[in-house]
């Protein structure tokens, strides 16, 4: 009932606000736009969302997104107003999550049938997904689901990790052979010696990083670790294929190994310095201007430099495995992973959040919030093929790419959903076409545009046509997906957890840094004694449990 006498409050409000407005001569106008707030923990942004997207809400919702994102404390600070916002998309469905579940500050979807009546879209295709949600908290409630939903178990999605590298410097260096980290190293340093200097005029560099999104860990060093079959989580790292976990700070682990490497290039001239300090915009910026020369990100690397001005140059980034490398990839997840799209329990437009949500789980919502608006940006073919449109592909080469048409305006990439979560996985099928998947780069219409020199040099080397083509012929691990979710922490213990995190983090960045071996040494040292201090044990024990469970899970999944 709760939904109810809310909504009586709040026509009560608006009869009394709309009296009072008459007998002054003044009123609201009709069909003025309602602002919601959106609380991301993914968000980079705060602020109105602008640009398309703004658009699209506008006209189809009449709506208007506030991105509040979450910046330090703003959890807390917004569970004491007693107000997490309208929309709200968490970073897991554990800590946060629960906590906001435990104290009523969610909506509970199935009162008043709420998405029966306004989530039809949702309640039909995503059943695993809500059903795994109703398991993470004591009460049974639904809540909501998480993201990346696949509708199938079948395969694995499309390789997140790459090792991107500067294909024409390759080129002119006779394609050496790179067997591990340490050549990558040797590598590096030969490309720029060929190229110093960026488009720009800048000086040249191997990698450029940022510490935006680093959590219990530095980002780029955890994640360096997925060339190997690891996953990065807690404070450590799972091997997918021992279905092991192994703590970030333990000698000879994955974690300092990475760690090292990145000294390695710092220490060799080869990590921009600014990359302590810099935000993910400002390292996007030195992939775009060829500031950089390898990632193992291909939203950073590939999907940023190769503009159809550097390709029409004969300058691109393609995948390159290292000798070593067996990379991991994800398992398709019918139950939705971590991230997790809620309602705020406060807010007076349950049905239109809801509204949004399942408009954004339909096809048309997944294609637009991924490539823009349908018929300006991609439609489909009259078999059924998805297509770019010539805006649309010019977008996909280049963000900064200026949304013309139907009454839109600003860049392709200021345009796109600051929300920074997606519902279906890239790599899941679109029902609405003919066989095709979410992925543009798997589109039939799309690859038939790929016929740069460039790149055909490239499939020439590697002798496959895509780059998950040529990492599936490689060795690699693909993690199993499950409805398994990890805990929630104790208050005892994530009181540890936060002091031993910020220890890791702070001081990786600190041996990252270090100009000589030896200070290298005895920064990790200093490191891991001062993590143990603080409880680095007890947060391993915590997630060798969760290690146990998970695999569990995997082995349950797998014996189907």
């Amino acid at each position: 009932m709760k939904r109810i006498k809310k909504t009586v409050a709040v026509l009560l409000v608006m009869i009394l606000s709309l009296s009072t407005l008459s007998a002054a001569g003044c009123g609201k106008k009709k069909g003025e736009p309602i602002t919601l707030d959106v609380y991301s923990q993914t968000a980079n942004y705060s602020g109105e969302q602008i640009g398309w997207f703004a658009k699209v809400m506008l006209d189809k919702f009449n709506v208007k997104l506030k991105i509040i994102k979450d910046d330090e404390g703003m959890f807390t600070t917004r569970m004491e107003s007693g107000n997490l916002g309208d929309i709200i998309f968490f970073n897991n469905d554990t800590q946060d999550y629960i906590t906001a579940a435990d104290n009523d500050m969610l909506m509970d979807w199935e009162e008043d049938d709420l998405l029966a009546d306004f989530g039809s879209d949702i309640k039909e295709n995503l059943p695993k997904a809500l059903e795994k949600n109703r398991t993470r908290t004591d009460s049974g409630k639904l809540y909501g689901f998480g993201y990346d939903v696949a509708s199938t178990a079948v395969d694995h999605q499309t390789y997140f990790y790459h090792s991107d590298i500067r294909w024409d410097l390759y080129q002119q260096l006779d394609y050496p052979k790179v067997g591990s980290l340490s050549d990558l190293v040797d590598l590096l340093a030969e490309m720029k010696k060929i190229c110093p200097t960026s488009d720009t005029g800048s000086e040249t560099y191997g990698v450029s990083m940022f510490k935006d999104w680093d959590d219990d860990m530095v980002m780029n060093v955890k994640a360096t670790a997925a060339l190997y079959g690891y996953d990065e989580w807690g404070i450590g790292l799972y091997d997918c294929n021992t279905q092991t976990w192994q703590g970030c700070l333990d000698d000879g682990g994955m974690y300092l190994k990475c760690l090292k490497f990145y000294n390695d290039l710092y220490r060799n001239d080869l990590l921009d310095p600014d990359s302590m300090t810099q935000t993910q915009e400002d390292a996007g910026e030195d992939y775009l201007n060829g500031s950089a020369f390898w990632s193992l990100f291909t939203f950073m690397a590939s999907l940023v430099y190769n503009t159809e001005e550097h390709v029409d140059a004969g300058k691109a980034m393609y995948a390159l495995a290292l000798e070593d490398q067996n990379t991991i990839t994800y398992g398709l997840n019918i139950y939705g992973s971590s991230h997790v799209w809620t309602i705020g329990s406060s807010t007076q437009y349950p049905e239109l959040c809801m509204k949004i949500i399942n408009w954004l789980a339909t096809p048309e919502g997944t294609m637009t919030m991924n490539y823009g608006p349908q018929g300006l940006c991609w439609d489909y073919d009259k078999d059924k093929k998805i297509v770019l449109t010539e805006l649309g592909l010019a977008c996909r080469n280049n963000g900064k790419t200026e949304m013309v048409g139907d009454g839109y305006s600003g860049t392709y990439i200021d345009g796109t959903s600051q929300i920074n979560g997606s519902i279906w996985s890239i790599d899941a099928s679109n029902p609405d076409s003919n066989g095709e998947t979410y992925n543009f780069q798997n589109w039939a219409s799309y690859q038939a545009t790929q016929n740069y020199e460039i790149l055909k040099d490239w499939r020439s080397f590697t002798g496959f046509t895509t780059p998950d083509e040529y990492l599936d012929s490689r060795a690699h691990t693909v993690a199993v997906a499950t409805p398994y979710s990890q805990d929630s922490r104790d208050d005892e213990l994530d009181v540890i957890w936060q002091q031993v995190t910020q220890t890791i983090r702070d001081e990786s960045w600190k041996a990252i840094y270090a100009e000589t071996e030896d200070e290298y040494s005895n920064i990790v040292e200093g490191m891991q004694q001062k993590a143990i201090e603080y409880g680095y044990d007890k947060c391993c024990e915590f997630m060798q449990e969760q290690a146990a469970n998970r695999k569990a899970a995997e082995d349950e999944v797998l014996a189907k």
